[in-house]
């Protein structure tokens, strides 16, 4: 039996219009009206309705207050952690050859608005290394790895993204917008990004950007004593490069 084409064109509008309202819902811990909700999608407040009841049935929105505000509900937190660990799944194994190239310590982040999360590292075998914890955040402007991303942006995006003050974390931190304008504009031509002891002295990092076929904004960082990286930068950077071709080329193949 076959569903008529209106009846599949209809489907089609409703699922369309449910993933506007969630999109709506993000970054908004505290919720939003309907009424709001049904400005931002540019639909009638009695048709957000009618989809908001059916997301909530599936815990797919929840109250977020008693006047009627609505945010997005477990069931997608519990979706996103399994998304998180199907692409650490599938980048891991990258992150092991190439610290086992290096003989260093790989980072894999997630980038989220101004900053960069740590989901995944593989540590090396070297005695003295560095070493961040899953889960902590990391700058975008001062980070081989953050500086990757920016490079993917547009210079009008990036303004927009860090704003316009650039705090110096050291000595050598770019804080003019200009001059990191001007390194982006390098960082494009490679697809390598450097920092140079701009996030933390005595720590130097190469770093790539890549985006997953679910469009996750991820980055792979190789952070290393200054001393280390200095004689190794060349290399490390080529293995990176290397790194990116393959996962994009992976990337790619995987289902959408």
């Amino acid at each position: 039996m076959t569903s008529a084409p209106g009846m599949e064109k209809s489907s089609v509008q409703v699922l369309a219009r449910a993933a506007a309202i969630l999109r709506a819902l993000e970054e908004q811990p505290q919720g939003l009206s309907l009424g709001q909700i049904a400005q931002r999608v540019d639909l009638a407040r009695s048709t957000v309705q009618r989809i908001v009841g059916a997301l909530e049935s599936e815990k797919l929105v929840i109250a977020a207050s008693p006047t009627g505000r609505v945010r997005l509900g477990p069931l997608i937190l519990r979706l996103a952690d399994s998304v998180r660990t199907d692409f650490t799944a599938i980048i891991r194994p990258y992150l092991l050859r190439l610290s086992n190239e290096l003989h260093e310590t790989v980072d894999l982040a997630a980038v989220k608005k101004d900053h960069l999360v740590f989901v995944d590292q593989v540590v090396g075998p070297q005695r003295l290394r560095t070493v961040s914890a899953v889960g902590e955040a990391f700058p975008l402007y001062c980070t081989a790895n953050g500086k990757a991303y920016l490079a993917t942006l547009s210079d009008a995006q990036v303004v927009a993204v860090l704003g316009d003050r650039l705090e110096a974390r050291t000595e050598q931190t770019l804080t003019d917008m200009e001059d990191l304008l001007d390194e982006l504009a390098r960082v494009r031509q490679t697809g390598v990004a450097f920092d140079m002891e701009e996030h933390a002295v005595g720590i130097c990092a190469a770093g790539i950007a890549f985006r997953d076929t679910l469009g996750n904004e991820l980055a792979i960082s190789v952070p290393v004593p200054t001393h280390r990286f200095l004689v190794s930068q060349s290399f490390i950077a080529e293995k990176l490069a290397e790194t990116k071709q393959a996962l994009e080329g992976h990337l790619s193949l995987e289902p959408a």
